[in-house]
């Protein structure tokens, strides 16, 4: 079990799910789960650069095969956890964002958004889905994972996409369309650039007093324990946030060549750093008076270092806001996920409020979805 933050308390909502990503609760409470991991990677796969990230990945529990599925978690009693579960999408690729328009459902799989017609209710979906748009994916698709949201008035979808690489290795022309977010106009079935040089980012939510699209970023590696901070930011339609040509505003990235002076001065400072290699993925923002009283906020799944000593991460913290910005350091509502030699016993991912007010945390080497609420003395 992990640990809740004093004055809290957690239970399993769900456990012996098969590496479960991220979650998505459905108007009628339902819980969604992608249950899912990287695609195969051939090219990846080989090499001792690979060796030897495959063996240190192991120990932090993220290597298993993807399961490529969608469950459904009913809790039917109102007791905090899932007594009925049922296999709602299956013969994904890698899926992991998804939300919910005037009764389509849509999902990022690795490589493209899917539209399935949804009714309140039912607790499977056999069709197999409506392609939507293309997403950069390929061969290497070095970070994989796709997160959606759609825009307040939903005629828009946002689409997270990561970089191909840590610093551009292979080249640019294999970031195309990459480390960026992309805008998807249902109107005009136009998909556009939002905003780029976001190396790898996952969490995607509307701050609720000003209404802005935040972001959860995993900056570069291989720059040591303590560089770079990954980050959560606002993200500003046609902004620049730097990678791979530099980090935090004009930090240069000496590595990347050519250099690009001219992006570089136009490279935005993130918000808000949430330490080095701390994988910073999940993001929810708190409905007014949850989980403790906090007014305003963030809530983070920090799904742990696994190049990095001391480890960092592997907990799910929260960041205080006032009017619309962070205006404090970061608590922590979730740990424990680490024993005491340092292994993974747990990693949280997605974070999401359930229809009761609790926070619903996906664990991908637990294989649990963990509930906290306030205790009742609170």
């Amino acid at each position: 079990m992990p640990i809740a933050a004093d004055g809290s308390s957690v239970n399993a909502f769900a456990r012996d799910l098969d590496h479960p990503r991220w979650l998505y609760v459905l108007p009628n409470g339902d819980v969604l789960v992608a249950e899912s991991n990287a695609p195969e990677r051939e090219e990846e796969n080989s090499g001792i650069r690979a060796w030897i990230m495959g063996l240190v990945m192991g120990r932090a529990g993220a290597a298993t095969p993807s399961p490529d599925r969608i469950t459904l978690l009913r809790d039917q009693d109102g007791d905090g956890v899932a007594e009925m579960r049922t296999v709602f999408l299956e013969n994904l690729h890698s899926p992991f964002g998804m939300d919910l328009r005037n009764g389509e459902l849509y999902v990022a799989n690795t490589d493209t958004v899917l539209r399935f017609d949804y009714h309140d209710g039912e607790t499977r979906i056999e069709d197999m889905g409506a392609r939507v748009a293309e997403l950069p994916a390929g061969p290497r698709n070095h970070h994989w994972t796709k997160n959606i949201l759609l825009s307040p008035d939903g005629t828009k979808l946002y689409a997270t996409v990561g970089s191909n690489s840590n610093v551009a290795e292979n080249g640019m022309a294999e970031e195309e369309g990459r480390a960026a977010i992309w805008e998807i106009d249902f109107t005009t079935g136009e998909k556009r650039l939002f905003a780029t040089g976001l190396r790898n980012p996952n969490g995607l939510a509307w701050e609720p007093v000003t209404g802005q699209l935040w972001t959860t970023v995993n900056e570069r590696d291989e720059l040591g324990s303590d560089l770079v901070p990954d980050y959560m930011t606002s993200v500003r339609d046609g902004g620049f946030y730097g990678w791979p040509y530099s980090y935090y505003g004009e930090h240069v990235d000496t590595r990347v060549t050519p250099p690009r002076p001219d992006l570089v001065e136009s490279a935005l400072v993130p918000d808000y750093a949430l330490g080095p290699h701390t994988a910073s993925l999940g993001l929810a923002f708190a409905p007014a008076g949850n989980l403790g009283g906090f007014a305003d906020g963030a809530y983070i799944g920090q799904h742990g270092s696994w190049n990095r000593n001391p480890p960092s991460g592997y907990k799910v913290i929260f960041v205080p806001f006032v009017n619309g910005m962070p205006s404090g350091p970061a608590l922590d509502i979730l740990t424990g996920f680490l024993n005491d030699d340092g292994d993974a016993q747990g990693r949280p991912v997605g974070v999401v409020f359930a229809k009761d007010g609790s926070l619903l945390v996906a664990d991908d080497v637990g294989n649990a979805v963990w509930r906290v609420t306030v205790d009742a003395r609170q």
